[in-house]
């Protein structure tokens, strides 16, 4: 299997999605189907994942927003990773 996520995103931008909306920002694999991020996801970090949005930026990186299901607050899953 493939490395899907390469590693979280904690840019200011990244910080205030998690504060505001629930979601965490994932550098990804830029072959990577939203369905292998969301799969990938819930099992590195057993969390309930309700949405996944892509986006290949113009230095050809591919970044996934994940939102959260309410029950999982994306603080505690950056704060495991200890980021924060």
């Amino acid at each position: 299997m493939k490395d899907i996520i390469k590693y979280p995103l904690t840019t200011e931008k990244a910080v205030k999605l998690i504060e505001s909306e629930n979601k965490l920002l994932f550098v990804v694999d830029l072959n990577a189907s939203k369905k292998e991020i969301k799969e990938s996801l819930e099992k590195m970090f057993k969390i309930k994942v309700v949405k996944v949005n892509t986006l290949i930026t113009s230095d050809g990186e591919k970044r996934a927003y994940v939102k959260l299901a309410p029950e999982t607050p994306a603080m505690d899953v950056i704060t495991q990773l200890g980021l924060m």
